[in-house]
């Protein structure tokens, strides 16, 4: 015979303030690779992010 063992994991709710400070580094971290590649002048990262800028209207010509 066997014997499963299940362990169960409570999720505790974040704070406010660490829940705001998460989605701030995110929008800036966000924000960063979005400028990052629209006004990178290498040609490979134009390349690789091209479509993207042009489907969410960023230009780049």
């Amino acid at each position: 015979m066997s014997s499963s063992t299940v362990s169960a994991s409570a999720s505790l709710p974040l704070p406010l303030s660490q829940r705001l400070a998460a989605a701030s580094l995110s929008v800036v971290f966000g924000a960063a690779l979005i400028f990052f590649a629209g006004f990178s002048h290498v040609e490979a990262v134009h390349n690789a992010a091209h479509d993207t800028r042009h489907s969410s209207a960023f230009p780049c010509h």
